[in-house]
């Protein structure tokens, strides 16, 4: 079932008018979408509205609504993925991916041996934010991430609390050849719990520099090994964020 964005101003005596260009396009013209046809939507608010189409005219849509209820496809701690952004198209696969795996935010972060200019991440900023709301209707998200803009310093990353970055409960790099401590062993010393914040640090294909392996010493961020095989970077994201889902989810 197709499953859109809307404002729950749109919602009004059991019904939803659909009049935003975007939604619009995408439900009558994309899709093609009839009269008596079903749709999945969701306010600003997580509420989850399971539709019918009782009209379409040339300008908007109207759906009854048959049930409505509180979405749970958000996960219940906040995982936020601080990541130097790679070339060509493995950059839009890392976007997509963590939104479907439940990241709150992604920071593009230039590290050292970022492999593309600052100039070009900046440009690339909306398209993987547009990347995002796509991913989120697709896996049926609870909400949209956010795409932060480029961060040049881990300091004010790290430190959160401000502006696009919330106050991390815990900060953890992922740091091939440089550990041999795991996701599992950090977790059983350090659950991350309800409410949380969690800032998960991945590198280039390059990995860190020697700066900035000083600098997640110094600032006590844990270092950890996703195994003995070297991952691809952005395979390395997947495999991540899909573990810390495995060991939150399984901690009790």
């Amino acid at each position: 079932m197709p499953h859109f964005f809307i404002n729950s101003k749109d919602v009004n005596n059991g019904h939803i008018v659909i009049s935003d260009e975007d939604n619009y396009n995408h439900i009558a013209k994309s899709l093609r979408a009839r009269q008596g046809e079903k749709l999945l939507l969701i306010d600003e608010n997580k509420i989850q509205y399971e539709t019918v189409i009782e009209q379409i005219t040339k300008r908007e849509i109207t759906a009854k609504i048959e049930n409505s209820y509180k979405s749970n496809r958000i996960l219940d701690f906040g995982l936020y993925l601080a990541q130097s952004p790679l070339r060509s198209d493995s950059q839009s696969v890392i976007i997509e991916k963590a939104t479907e795996l439940g990241a709150a935010a992604v920071y593009p972060v230039f590290t050292d041996n970022c492999s593309v200019s600052k100039s070009v991440i900046e440009k690339k900023i909306a398209k993987w934010q547009r990347i995002m709301y796509e991913a989120s209707k697709q896996c049926e998200r609870a909400d949209v991430p956010y795409c932060s803009a480029l961060v040049d310093d881990f300091t004010p990353l790290v430190k959160g609390g401000r502006g696009d970055f919330p106050a991390f409960d815990k900060v953890i790099a992922f740091c091939e050849r440089r550990t041999t401590r795991t996701l599992h062993e950090f977790w059983k010393e350090n659950p991350v719990k309800k409410g949380e914040n969690l800032l998960v640090i991945i590198g280039p294909e390059g990995g860190f520099s020697d700066r900035e392996f000083e600098f997640f010493e110094k600032n006590s961020i844990p270092m950890l090994t996703l195994g003995d095989l070297i991952l691809k970077a952005d395979t390395a994201v997947t495999v991540a964020l899909g573990n810390i889902i495995y060991e939150y989810s399984n901690q009790n």
